[in-house]
C-alpha cells in the first residue's frame, strides 16, 4: 500500500457510521486477531510507552485522519475573549465568598494572586507548545510529543472527564442563577422524582436545554462562536466592572481588619481551591489549529486573557471584602448578599444576569476545546476515529463536540450540583504539572543530540525537583507549624533546579515563542501544581484512581491495539516511500518483525 492510498484510507474513516468508523484497525477484523492481540499485549504496552510522536506527526499525518481541515479564522483578540469567557464563569461568583468567609478572610485576595501565578506559569509553558505544535489536542499532542502515548492518554482522560463534570456542574447553576434572576428557587423549575435517590432524583431539563444551545453554537462554527462569546463576555465584562465600581462605592476600611484571620495556611488552602476559578485557559491552546498566526496569536491571546482574569478576580474580592465583614459574607450568593447588606438590593438581579452570562461563555468555550482534545485522541485511533471527522461546510468537528455534551447534559440532567461540586478534581493540576515536565524534557532532550551523560543529569533532575516539590507539599499537610521540613525539601528544588540549569546543556532552542527562565519558570510551576495539589481533600484522590482504572482497562482491551495498529500501518506507509519508522514517531521499540502476534503482518490470522 503506497502513501497516498494510506492516507486516503485513513481520511474515509471518518465519513459513515459503520464498524469500520469505530474499529477498522487490524486487531478487530476478527476474534482470533484480537486474541492474538491481546495475547501481545506486554510487547505492544512497552513500545507505547517507549513511543514518542514528532512534531510534524502532529501537525500533518495525524491531523489529515480528520478528512477535512478545521479553518483557521481566529487571531489573539479571539483567544483573549475566548480565555476570558473560558475562565470568568461560575466560580468566583460562589468560591470567593467561601473561601474569604471560611478559610482566607480579606486575605482571599491573595489566594487569588498565588492561584493566578500558578495558572499564569501553565499558560506559560502551554504557549510554547501551542506555538511549536498548532494542533487541536492540546496538552494530549503536547504530552504525546514528549512524554509518550501511554502518559498522553492517561493525561487526556482526566482532562475529558474534568471537562465533562465541570461542563454540568456551570449548567445545573445556570439552572439556580436563572431562578434568581426569575425570583423563584432553582426547585421550581426541577423536576422531583420522589422514587429515586435525593442526590439523583431533581431532574433538571433547564440544565439539558441549555447544552442542546450550547451544543448547535459550537457544531455550526467556530467563528460565530467566537462572535457570541465576544458578545456575551463584554456584557459580561460590564458587569464585573458594576460590581466592582459599586462594591468600591459602598466599601469601609473598617471591614478589611483583621486582613489574615486564618493566617498562612488559610490563604494557601484557600489558593487550592480558588485555583479551580482559573480551569478553562487550556481549553483555548486546543483552538491553536484554527488560529490564523500561532506565532503571534496565541502568546498575545493566552497570557492577555489571564492577566485580565486575575486582575478582575483580585479587584472583585477586594470589592466583596470591603462592603461587609468576612464573617457575614454569605457563601451562597456572595455578592447578592452584600448589594443587600448596604441597601442595594436591584443589585442582586444584575449580578444573577452576569453570573449567567459568564456560565454560558464558560460552557460554550468549554464545548469547543472539549470537543478538539476528542477528536486529536480519535486521530491516534486511541479512541475511535468516527469521533475525529471534521465537518466539510463548518470546519469543526460535530461527532466529537454532540458526544462530549450529551454526555454532560446526561451528568447535569440527575445530579445535583453538590455531587458535582464534591468532584473538584485534581486532574487540572496533573495535568498542568506534566506540561511543565513536558517543557523540560523538550528544551533539554533530543533523541540523537543528548548525549547518554547529559540524560541521565536531566532524569536525576527532574527526579529531585518532582520529590522535592511533593515531599514539601506533604510536609504542609502533615504538620501544621513546622518548617524544619521545609529547610531540607526547599533546597533540594532549588539544587536540582540549578544544576539542570548550570550542568545541562539545552539541546533545542525554541523555533518561534519560548517561555523565559527555563528551567527555573517550568520546574517552579511544578513545585506549585503538586503543592496545591496536597490541598486537596481525599474524595478527589479516590475519584482519580478510580477513573485512572478505567482508563488503563480500556487502554489494555481497546485504545493501546487501536493505537498500535495504526502507528504501525502508518510507518510501513513511510517506508514504502524510502523512509524509516522513527521519520515518523520516535522511539518506537518493537518493530513488527519482533511482535510474534502481529496481526497487520498476517491479517487472516
Amino acid at each position: 500500500m503506497g502513501v497516498n492510498d494510506g492516507d486516503e484510507g485513513l481520511r474515509r474513516r471518518g465519513c459513515s457510521c459503520t464498524k469500520n468508523d469505530f474499529l477498522p484497525e487490524e486487531s478487530f477484523q476478527s476474534w482470533g486477531n484480537y486474541v492474538q492481540a491481546l495475547k501481545a499485549t506486554p510487547l505492544r504496552f512497552k513500545d507505547r510507552v517507549l513511543t514518542r510522536s514528532l512534531d510534524t506527526t502532529e501537525i500533518h499525518e495525524i491531523k489529515a485522519r480528520s478528512e477535512h481541515e478545521m479553518k483557521k479564522t481566529l487571531t489573539w483578540w479571539d483567544l483573549i475573549w475566548f480565555g476570558i469567557g473560558a475562565v470568568i464563569g461560575a466560580g468566583i461568583f460562589v468560591l470567593t465568598g467561601q473561601e474569604a468567609r471560611q478559610e482566607a478572610g480579606p486575605a482571599v485576595v491573595l489566594s487569588f494572586v498565588v492561584s493566578g501565578l500558578s495558572a499564569m506559569l501553565s499558560v506559560f509553558c502551554y504557549t510554547e507548545f501551542a506555538v511549536e505544535i498548532p494542533v487541536a489536542g492540546g496538552s494530549f499532542a503536547y504530552l504525546r510529543v514528549e512524554l509518550g502515548d501511554f502518559v498522553a492518554f492517561v493525561a487526556a482522560g482526566n482532562i475529558l472527564l474534568e471537562y465533562v463534570i465541570g461542563g454540568a456542574a456551570v449548567a445545573r447553576s445556570w439552572t439556580s442563577y436563572f431562578a434568581t434572576l426569575c425570583n423563584k428557587q432553582p426547585e421550581d423549575f426541577r423536576i422531583i422524582v420522589h422514587s429515586m435517590p435525593e442526590d439523583y432524583g431533581q431532574l433538571d431539563p433547564i440544565a439539558v436545554g441549555v447544552s442542546a444551545v450550547i451544543c448547535i453554537l459550537a457544531v455550526v462554527s467556530t467563528k460565530g462562536s467566537s462572535r457570541f462569546n465576544y458578545i456575551a463576555s463584554i456584557i459580561h465584562v460590564v458587569v464585573i466592572l458594576f460590581i466592582i465600581i459599586g462594591g468600591f462605592a459602598n466599601a469601609d476600611t473598617k471591614n478589611y481588619k483583621p486582613f489574615a484571620p486564618f493566617g498562612t495556611r488559610g490563604v494557601f488552602k484557600a489558593s487550592a481551591v480558588l485555583f479551580f476559578a482559573y480551569i478553562g485557559f487550556d481549553a483555548v491552546s486546543t483552538m491553536a489549529e484554527e488560529t490564523k498566526n500561532p506565532a503571534k496569536d496565541i502568546p498575545i491571546g493566552l497570557v492577555g486573557s489571564m492577566a485580565v482574569t486575575t486582575l478582575a478576580y483580585c479587584l472583585l474580592a477586594i470589592a466583596l471584602c470591603l462592603m461587609q465583614p468576612y464573617y457575614t459574607i454569605n457563601v451562597d450568593a456572595p455578592f447578592s448578599v452584600a448589594f443587600e447588606a448596604v441597601g442595594w438590593d436591584w443589585a442582586k438581579y444584575v449580578v444573577a444576569f452576569g453570573a449567567l452570562k459568564g456560565m454560558t461563555t464558560v460552557l460554550l468555550v468549554s464545548a469547543v476545546g472539549q470537543a478538539r482534545y476528542l477528536t486529536h485522541i480519535a486521530r491516534t485511533h486511541m479512541m475511535p476515529p468516527w469521533l475525529a471527522q471534521v465537518h466539510g461546510k463548518t470546519g469543526t468537528p460535530v461527532n466529537a463536540t454532540i458526544v462530549m455534551l450529551t454526555a454532560t447534559a446526561i451528568i447535569a440532567f440527575f445530579t445535583k450540583l453538590n455531587i458535582l461540586s464534591n468532584l473538584l478534581s485534581i486532574s487540572t493540576l496533573f495535568i498542568f504539572m506534566l506540561v511543565a515536565v513536558a517543557l523540560l524534557v523538550r528544551r533539554y532532550y533530543v533523541s540523537g543530540v543528548t548525549t547518554t551523560a547529559n540524560q541521565v543529569k536531566l532524569i536525576v533532575c527532574i527526579l529531585l525537583i518532582l520529590i522535592s516539590s511533593i515531599a514539601t507539599a506533604a510536609y504542609w499537610g502533615l504538620s501544621k507549624h513546622g518548617w524544619i521540613g521545609y529547610c531540607i525539601t526547599v533546597p533540594i528544588w532549588f539544587l536540582g533546579t540549578l544544576y539542570l540549569a548550570v550542568f545541562v546543556p539545552q539541546a533545542r532552542a525554541p523555533k518561534l515563542w519560548g517561555v523565559p527562565l527555563v528551567p527555573w519558570l517550568p520546574s517552579a510551576s511544578i513545585a506549585i501544581n503538586i503543592f496545591l495539589l496536597g490541598s486537596i481533600d481525599r474524595a478527589s484522590f479516590a475519584r482519580f484512581g478510580v477513573w485512572t482504572v478505567i482508563l488503563l482497562l480500556y487502554y489494555i482491551f481497546f485504545g493501546l491495539h487501536a493505537s498500535y495498529d495504526t502507528a504501525k500501518a502508518s510507518g510501513e506507509n513511510d517506508r514504502a516511500a524510502g523512509g524509516t519508522w522513527k521519520q515518523m514517531e520516535e522511539g518506537g521499540a518493537i518493530s513488527s518483525a519482533t511482535d510474534p502476534n502481529n496481526t497487520s503482518a498476517n491479517p487472516g490470522a
